[in-house]
């Protein structure tokens, strides 16, 4: 196998980090409360001089894995990676357990979480050095948080795609109002029911759109910083962009509603020409055997791009050791080459996307247009308003104009702290009891009230059926709390075999909540 690291370095490095602490290099065991499922290489007679742990998701384990053992026997330094399964499931214990002591050295996460963690001082910045020239510029742009720092070294990236069917359209069109003209000419032949749909959250799945009227989410400063002063949702651009949406409901060349399962399932029978979809539909569109090509959105139109990559924990003691690992040995196109293969996103390593050969990924990894996903904390309170205000637009029940300038009030009074110390329940019955729409953190039909025992509660009559909520705080999703009290974590359910009185307590002390029907 090739050398990966210079002995030179790696010894400095480890001589140093072994002075420092005066004997071998340890790290504490995960948090029980996480229990991850931990897997490394067959013990070697050789003691350890080093232990780095990582905390990976499903797909990148046994990637790393494949390396462990090579890198202790040149090395000896002992590769520990933990399988905490999703890549979503890696931020909660990380926050929880990396000021304690007990996280890993490096953890895999997406760019968007920086925010929240360099805020919180949790992730440490990375030196990349020649390295840095080796990837994709903008996935190390959205690595890089306001202060100027990068703080994680990117191995993918993610962003919508414009997929066409070619058995109904020969040439992709240019333009959004092209898409409308030939959806119409097709729709006259019965041969489609739409023109195209929203498959998702309208804010995240119709940006293409709304960037090509110029609609943005929040501004930059001269620095090229997210400026959370400037909240773009009821910008010119974007109230032109919303109105062409509701005049494509109108004509009924669009559904009026979001739905990932409808877009999807109406593309792949072949009942709308065209798609904005990610390389996480791949599977399923190639599954489904329509014939279809991807391409670039009309008039220019710019996704947001996500980024996953590797993270160093602030708080470990093995930071110089974890950079030395991630610049010299994973920073390598064999290594790179091997999490393209089995993560199906577009790779972040210039070498490898230009060796790609599916086309679908070469497409979607030409990403010089997309938009990083603000990285910011502001981020959190936009999502609920976005969608809510494009949701009501395509509804009727409110004007482009009305809806979304709602919405950027909404989002500017979450970010000056209107709504803090509310404690609410977002979640699918909202729009049942006197919200506007659902899972919205910041409906004050559905605002919790704090009682005497310190408890909160709320009180609504909601009809039979299944439902699901969380717990979201300061009305927005930025802090939410799960089934299991876990920030972050599943969704609560709820069965009603009657239309019920349902009432709901919520423990601040455990985030836990109880409900009681009447």
């Amino acid at each position: 196998m090739k050398k990966l690291i210079t002995l030179f370095s790696f010894v400095t490095v480890l001589g140093l980090l072994l002075s420092a602490c005066g004997g071998a290099v340890t790290t504490s065991a995960p948090p029980q409360t996480q229990a991850p499922e931990a897997t490394q290489p067959a013990a070697t007679e050789a003691p350890v001089e080093a232990t780095l742990k990582i905390w990976a998701d499903d797909t990148r384990t046994p990637i790393l894995l494949e390396f462990a053992e090579d890198f202790r026997a040149k090395y000896n330094v002992e590769l520990v990676v933990e399988d905490l399964g999703r890549v979503q499931d890696i931020r909660t214990p990380v926050i929880t357990a990396a000021p304690a002591g007990e996280g890993p050295d490096i953890f895999v996460g997406v760019h968007d979480w920086l925010g929240a963690m360099v805020e919180s001082g949790l992730v440490a910045p990375i030196e990349l050095g020649e390295k840095q020239d080796e990837f994709v510029p903008l996935s190390l742009e959205a690595f890089t948080y306001t202060d100027g720092k990068l703080y994680g070294m990117p191995y993918a990236t993610e962003n919508l795609g414009f997929f066409y069917n070619t058995d109904l359209v020969s040439e992709p069109p240019a333009t959004w109002d092209e898409v409308l003209e030939i959806g119409r000419a097709l729709k006259a032949e019965g041969k489609v029911d739409y023109a195209i749909a929203i498959a998702g959250d309208p804010g995240y799945n119709s940006l293409p759109m709304q960037t090509s009227f110029g609609g943005y989410v929040f501004g930059q400063d001269e620095n090229g910083n997210w400026n959370p002063d400037d909240v773009g949702l009821d910008s010119e651009g974007m109230i032109k962009a919303v109105t062409w949406m509701k005049g494509a409901v109108d004509e009924g060349l669009m559904p009026n509603t979001a739905d990932y399962e409808t877009g999807h399932q109406l593309f792949e029978t072949g009942k709308i020409p065209f798609l904005m979809a990610g390389p996480w539909a791949l599977d399923r569109i190639r599954a489904a055997g329509v014939p279809y090509q991807v391409t670039v959105f009309p008039d220019k139109g710019a996704p947001f791009l996500g980024v996953q990559g590797f993270m160093i924990n602030a708080f470990s003691e093995n930071i110089l050791l974890a950079q030395t690992f991630l610049t010299e040995y994973v920073a390598t196109e064999e290594f790179m080459q091997k999490i393209y293969e089995t993560g199906l996103r577009p790779s972040a390593f210039k070498s490898v996307l230009e060796k790609t050969a599916d086309p679908d990924l070469l497409a979607m990894g030409q990403i010089d247009n997309a938009i990083p996903m603000p990285n910011i904390p502001e981020m959190g309170s936009v999502w609920s308003a976005w969608n809510n205000g494009i949701n009501l637009a395509l509804t009727g029940a409110q004007t482009p104009e009305e809806s979304m300038k709602d919405a950027a009030q909404q989002v500017r009074d979450l970010i000056k702290g209107a709504l803090a110390g509310m404690v609410n329940l977002p979640g699918d019955y909202q729009d049942l009891v006197g919200c506007g729409a659902e899972w919205d953190p910041a409906c004050e039909a559905t605002a919790m009230q704090k009682g005497d025992d310190g408890l909160y509660t709320l009180t609504v009559q909601i009809p039979a059926g299944d439902y699901k909520f969380k717990v979201a705080l300061d009305g927005a999703w930025t802090v939410n709390y799960g089934s299991d009290g876990a920030e972050g974590g599943p969704d609560y359910a709820l069965s009603l075999a009657a239309d019920s009185t349902v009432t709901f307590t919520y423990n601040p002390e455990t985030h836990l909540v109880e409900t009681k029907t009447e």
